[in-house]
């Protein structure tokens, strides 16, 4: 969806560029050069490469846990796939769906025809928050068994590996990344406490609090991919080499997401710091 779209607003002319023509010798400039455009194309690749980057992360967790020598570290390995499986089945489909509604959209009217492929790409993708379990229950699997009534740490293991890593790498020129990941970590930490304090008190709040929790994970997980590609992109462009187009665009992508999609773990923390009163208030017949 996104080689389609990305493909189609470099050529489909339409409108001009707010800062002046970009092509004056056709009738109006290529849809690449509207802001809301970009933004669609940079969010389907911001989190399309994260989640590649997130399943391979998990999938060496999975080796890990099954081949490793050390028994310490096969546990450890079997302790992160067990947090972040329903994570990864979750939140590739959410955004792998959301992803091909912007590509329709990036094609207008043309995205809802049969001869581009957007409409089936969005057909087809719908199928995947359902099947192997609701995405919904995935999110209470991850809220309730992984994280509110866990005895085995499962997110400290996660968590304590992205704060050693920010350890290491706090200064520098990835200290740009780092940051914003730090702050959303301790959001993180700080949200889950108050849930499981809160759900102590009332049950609901576990399912009041499941789909946005899932969400704000997400969002730390995609950053912690963010940081750790950058890094590997200063490095590539430091060593020189042919691929500097890659390794910028890596950089830019990097870029757009800690500013433009990050933020939104914010808004998810204050979601789930309200609580369930809200959502349980009305009663049946109403509904």
């Amino acid at each position: 969806s996104y080689q389609t779209a990305a493909a189609y607003a470099k050529e489909r002319v339409q409108g001009r560029s707010a800062s002046g023509p970009v092509a004056p010798e056709k009738a109006a400039d290529p849809l690449l050069v509207h802001p809301d455009v970009r933004r669609m194309l940079l969010t389907m690749r911001a989190n399309t490469e994260a989640a590649r980057a997130l399943a391979g992360y998990v999938a060496s967790q999975l080796d890990i846990a099954h081949f490793h020598e050390d028994e310490e570290a096969r546990a450890r390995a079997a302790r992160l796939v067990a947090l972040l499986t329903p994570v990864a089945k979750a939140a590739f489909t959410d955004r792998g769906f959301e992803a091909c509604v912007l590509g329709q959209q990036v094609l207008g009217g043309h995205g809802y025809v049969r001869e581009w492929g957007q409409e089936q790409h969005v057909r087809d993708t719908r199928i995947a928050q359902i099947y192997e379990g609701t995405n919904g229950i995935q999110a209470l699997d991850l809220m309730g068994r992984k994280v509110v009534n866990d005895r085995e740490g499962l997110l400290a293991v996660l968590t304590d590996e992205i704060s050693e890593y920010l350890t290491r790498n706090k200064v520098g020129e990835l200290s740009e990344f780092t940051a914003p990941l730090g702050e959303a970590l301790a959001c993180l930490q700080s949200t889950t406490e108050l849930v499981k304090q809160s759900a102590a008190k009332k049950p609901e709040e576990v399912g009041a609090a499941s789909v946005a929790y899932l969400d704000l994970l997400t969002l730390v997980l995609y950053c912690y991919m963010w940081v750790r590609m950058a890094q590997a992109a200063q490095a590539a462009l430091a060593a020189g080499g042919n691929e500097t187009g890659f390794y910028e665009a890596k950089l830019m992508t990097a870029r757009f997401f800690m500013a433009r999609l990050l933020p939104r773990y914010k808004s998810l923390a204050e979601e789930i710091s309200s609580g369930s009163d809200s959502v349980m208030a009305m009663s049946a017949d109403l509904f």
